[in-house]
C-alpha cells in the first residue's frame, strides 16, 4: 500500500511538472496577405502596444538613431510572390526581414535577406541588404495603440507599404511590372498548350485507365512532336500498347530507348525492352490469328 501511495504521489508531481500555463501574448502575432496586381504581399509580425509609454523619441521605447527590429519578438517579415521595385530598387521575389533606424526627421528602412533573427542580426551583413529606403515620417493627430503594417494606395501595379504606430506613419513605395506578367500570361495562353500540358493530360488518362485512350494517344503524340523526351515517348508507347497498336508502340518505344541511352537512363531502356518483347509476342499472336482467319476464308 505504501509503495502504491508513493507511486501516485510521483505521478501527480510528474504531471504537474509537465503542465504549462497558457496566457495571451503581450505582443500578439499577425499574418496578413494583400493582392497588388499580380503580386501577393504577405506580412508576418508581432504587434506591441503603446501602454502609455513614449515610443519614438531620443529616450523612447524605440530610441532614435538605433537599429530596430521593427516590431516585437522575431523580426518582422514581408514576402513578395513576384519580383518588385522598392522605391525604385529591384527586389527579387522572396521573403525579407524589415529593419529600421528611426529618427525625428528621417527613417531608414532595410529589406534584409536573412529572416532567421530574433531581434536584430548579431553581425550586420551589407551584402544581405536587398533594398534601403530613406523616408520622412508622417505625424498623426491620433494615437495608434498597437503597431501595424498596412498596404494602402493600391493600384494594379503599385502600393504603399506602411508602418503605423503611436503618432507615426512610415511609408515605403512598392511597384511591380504587372504589364509584363500579364503580357507573358496572354502570350502563353494564346500560343496554346505546351508540350508539357499535352504530356500531363495524356499521362493522366493513362494512369487513370481512361476510356478515351485514343485521345490520350493524340495528346502524347502532340507532346512529342513539339518537344520529344524519352519519358514522354515511353508514355506514348504505353498508350499505343493499350490501344493494341503494337507495331506503332514498338517504334515509339525504340525512340524512347535511343533518347534514354543518350541521357544515361538505363531504367527506361530496361522498361522499354520489356514492353517491346511483350508487344512483339502480342503482335505475333495477332498476326497468327489473322493468318488462321484468312485460311478459313
Amino acid at each position: 500500500m505504501r509503495n502504491l501511495f508513493i507511486a501516485l504521489v510521483a505521478l501527480v508531481f510528474s504531471v504537474s511538472a509537465q503542465a504549462q500555463i497558457t496566457s495571451p501574448a503581450p505582443s500578439p502575432s499577425c499574418t496578413m496577405m494583400q493582392e497588388v496586381g499580380m503580386c501577393d504581399i504577405t506580412l508576418e509580425y508581432s504587434r506591441p502596444s503603446v501602454k502609455g509609454r513614449t515610443i519614438f523619441a531620443e529616450n523612447g521605447l524605440v530610441p532614435f538613431d538605433k537599429m530596430w527590429r521593427t516590431g516585437a519578438n522575431k523580426n518582422s517579415m514581408v514576402t513578395f510572390s513576384t519580383d518588385v521595385m522598392i522605391d525604385g530598387q529591384a527586389v527579387a521575389a522572396g521573403t525579407y526581414s524589415i529593419f529600421t533606424i528611426p529618427s525625428a526627421t528621417e527613417w531608414t528602412v532595410y529589406f534584409y535577406m536573412d529572416t532567421e533573427n530574433w531581434g536584430t542580426p548579431e553581425a550586420w551583413d551589407e551584402a544581405k541588404v536587398a533594398a534601403t529606403v530613406k523616408t520622412a515620417p508622417i505625424n498623426l493627430d491620433a494615437t495608434v495603440e498597437s503597431l501595424m503594417f498596412v498596404i494602402e494606395d493600391i493600384t494594379m501595379s503599385s502600393c504603399n507599404l506602411e508602418l503605423v504606430w503611436e503618432n507615426t506613419i512610415v511609408r515605403v513605395p512598392v511597384s511591380m511590372d504587372t504589364d509584363a506578367v500579364v503580357a507573358a500570361s496572354i502570350e502563353k495562353t494564346l500560343a496554346g498548350p505546351t508540350a508539357r500540358d499535352y504530356y500531363l493530360a495524356a499521362r493522366y488518362y493513362l494512369d487513370a485507365d481512361h476510356d478515351d485512350m485514343a485521345t490520350a494517344a493524340q495528346w502524347a503524340a502532340k507532346a512529342n512532336e513539339m518537344s520529344p523526351k524519352y519519358w514522354q515517348l515511353r508514355v506514348e508507347a504505353l498508350i499505343l500498347g493499350k490501344l493494341k497498336r503494337y507495331a506503332e508502340a514498338i517504334q515509339v518505344a525504340k525512340k524512347s530507348s535511343t533518347m534514354a541511352k543518350e541521357a544515361g537512363s538505363d531504367s527506361y531502356i530496361r522498361m522499354n525492352n520489356a514492353s517491346i518483347a511483350e508487344w512483339n509476342k502480342m503482335l505475333s499472336g495477332t498476326e497468327g490469328k489473322a493468318q488462321m482467319g484468312g485460311a478459313k476464308m
